[in-house]
């Protein structure tokens, strides 16, 4: 029997990230670990904070009857209350547990929110370069993903999204900060794209405003502004993976705008999506946990100073790159050849590949031409890779 031709058209182009990292898993085994520099997955390896071993251990302890069954789809409500207090902080507006809804993580909340608002040929809008599974979330509901170009410094280019904007555009996705870029968007342009969506929606179809954000936690030195007081018709999907480092636990939620148009429908339909895309409801474990650790998060110092690191690291081989001021990336430009040629970003990462140095080409952001480095690695081997970058440039 033939594997379905949508899925042997996707492994055909899958995750270049992953590809990178199984390749990188094979040069440990002949090389040594140590030897490799394997910059290619963002999987955080600083541990979740000691707030975290703590409740674990409280819960599995008590261990209460009934504690490991089946709870509403959207969450246990206490839960759903705990994040809303959260949500209210971080996004200025007066939410309460109705409108949050836990879900299996960033991906699968992502999964459920195309699911609930786009109906198949709709059209979803990111700017480049985005978070490579994207693509395939919009796939999976037969929802077409348009690319538009960001501006050179990676903010939003709001001309763009506007030219993209049609009687098919179900929602505008937004990353801040941003994977691949580590770009945060301030609140002007967070205002001026919520001024476009709005004067859209008078002529028409309400375009919803969803924000992706596992990373609003880890920023350097600046503020990532409040996203859901900017609008009304917008939604936002976070997770955990990044700000406790609990990637493996898929948990995360969807906060939903309490002004956002139909509202009941919507929460329902959230719910409902959930459970038949198969995710039927978050850990029950996990969820009792977040709930207890909403003040809580990775130290976020670790991190920049592996940035700051791996900054000079590449300044010293003439390597440049956006400065990025939150998560834990570093997007990078191609460099010209030393004869003047020019070269894509896959002959480049297969050049490094020669220096034990794995990155991930930025064509599978959207982005041709840059690469990205996950800098979630001890800070040891990414000073170590000092000598590699500059041989591989020497010899570039």
């Amino acid at each position: 029997m033939a594997l379905a031709k949508a899925v042997q058209d996707s492994l055909a182009s899958s995750s270049m990230i992953r590809k990178m990292f199984e390749e990188g898993l094979q040069l440990k085994k002949q090389h040594g670990a140590d030897k490799v520099f394997d910059f290619s997955l963002g999987n955080p390896d600083i541990d979740p904070p000691k707030e975290f071993h703590d409740v674990f251990v409280k819960f599995a302890q008590e261990d209460e009857k009934g504690s490991h069954g089946y709870m509403p789809n959207a969450g246990y409500m206490n839960v759903r209350e705990a994040l809303a207090k959260k949500v209210c902080r971080e996004q200025n507006v007066n939410i309460d547990g109705c409108c949050i809804i836990m879900a299996a993580g960033a991906a699968g909340g992502l999964n459920t929110v195309f699911k609930a608002v786009c109906n198949p040929g709709d059209e979803v809008i990111v700017t480049k370069p985005f978070f490579v599974e994207y693509r395939a979330y919009a796939a999976n509901h037969q929802v077409k993903l348009v690319e538009v170009e960001a501006k050179e410094d990676f903010d939003l280019d709001l001309s763009a999204i506007g030219a993209a904007l049609n009687e098919k555009t179900a929602a505008v996705l937004i990353n801040s900060p941003n994977n691949p870029t580590g770009k945060v968007y301030d609140a002007s342009s967070l205002a001026a794209l919520a001024s476009l969506l709005e004067e859209r929606g008078k002529k028409g179809r309400t375009v919803y405003l969803v924000s992706d954000e596992p990373y609003r936690e880890i920023a350097y030195n600046v503020e990532v502004p409040p996203f859901l007081c900017c609008y009304k018709e917008s939604i936002v999907v976070s997770s955990y993976s990044k700000n406790l480092s609990l990637p493996g636990e898929r948990i995360g939620y969807i906060a939903v705008n309490p002004e956002i148009s139909g509202r009941e429908d919507i929460l329902n339909g959230l719910i409902y999506c959930a459970r038949v895309l198969g995710f039927v409801n978050a850990p029950a474990l996990m969820q009792r946990i977040v709930a207890q650790l909403t003040e809580a998060r990775v130290d976020v110092g670790i991190y920049e100073r592996r940035r700051d690191a791996f900054m000079k690291v590449l300044d010293a081989a003439g390597i440049k790159y956006a400065v990025p001021q939150g998560a834990f990336y570093l997007f990078c430009q191609v460099p010209p050849k030393k004869s003047g040629a020019t070269a894509t970003d896959a002959e480049f990462v297969e050049h490094l590949k020669k220096y034990l140095i794995l990155g991930v080409p930025g064509t599978g952001f959207g982005k041709s031409g840059w690469l990205r480095f996950a800098y979630c690695i001890d800070e040891k081997i990414i000073s170590a890779s000092g000598d590699a970058f500059k041989k591989a440039m020497a010899d570039w």
